[in-house]
């Protein structure tokens, strides 16, 4: 049986340590990375590149880069990665930022460590996962929230869409942000879910009308 690669990001030691030894103990994962910043796993990366796993379960309040800023870092780097956030953050707004930035799942830190086993058989099988007080959050948005979709694009998000404003093709926002095509539509993609558009012209539209700053 092929083992789904697991690597974590948590500064909190204890937690890090029941986390990464009570996933050790089920034969379907493999430990890939344990790090205590984004900087360290980073670094890793760059040092071994065959140290990518197919799951990463990364915490938000970290030293240096929070888990906010690293995911469209990590996703650059790593596109195809799938990430689990794990946190004390249940505020709606950074639920939806971590989500439309490119995280497949959320939990809270009150899970228990069957609970995060769980939801990384979920994602290893092609799903999502949210603690029941997440998916309350993401109800109460869908409902009617607070939160406005300019407020959830990421910094990188609403790069993208200034230079499509400026009518740049994908090929040249690849090269003037460094970062390849396939990743430009990645982000595209994400982008058009967040406005709830189908395609370019939608979103240049609420870009023109203000919808979006």
């Amino acid at each position: 049986m092929k083992k789904t690669k697991i690597s974590i990001i948590e500064d909190n030691k204890v937690v890090r340590e029941n986390v990464s030894k009570f996933v050790g103990f089920h034969e379907e994962f493999e430990l890939c990375q344990v790090h205590g910043s984004v900087e360290s796993f980073l670094h890793a990366l760059n040092i071994n590149p065959s140290l990518q796993s197919d799951i990463l379960i990364l915490d938000i309040g970290l030293p240096g880069l929070s888990g906010l800023e690293a995911i469209p870092l990590i996703l650059e780097r790593l596109p195809h990665q799938d990430i689990i956030m794990l946190t004390t953050y249940e505020e709606e707004d950074v639920i939806l930022k971590a989500l439309c930035s490119g995280a497949c799942s959320y939990i809270s830190k009150k899970a228990s460590l069957d609970e995060i086993v769980e939801a990384l058989r979920i994602v290893a099988n092609g799903g999502s996962y949210m603690s029941p007080s997440i998916a309350r959050e993401i109800v109460n948005h869908l409902m009617g929230g607070r939160v406005s979709k300019a407020s959830i694009l990421s910094d990188r998000q609403k790069e993208i869409l200034e230079k499509l404003v400026d009518g740049k093709s994908y090929a040249t926002i690849s090269t003037e942000l460094f970062i390849s095509i396939e990743t430009v539509r990645s982000h595209v993609k994400k982008l058009y879910k967040v406005l709830q558009v189908n395609n370019k012209t939608e979103a240049i539209t609420q870009y023109m009308k203000g919808y979006i700053k």
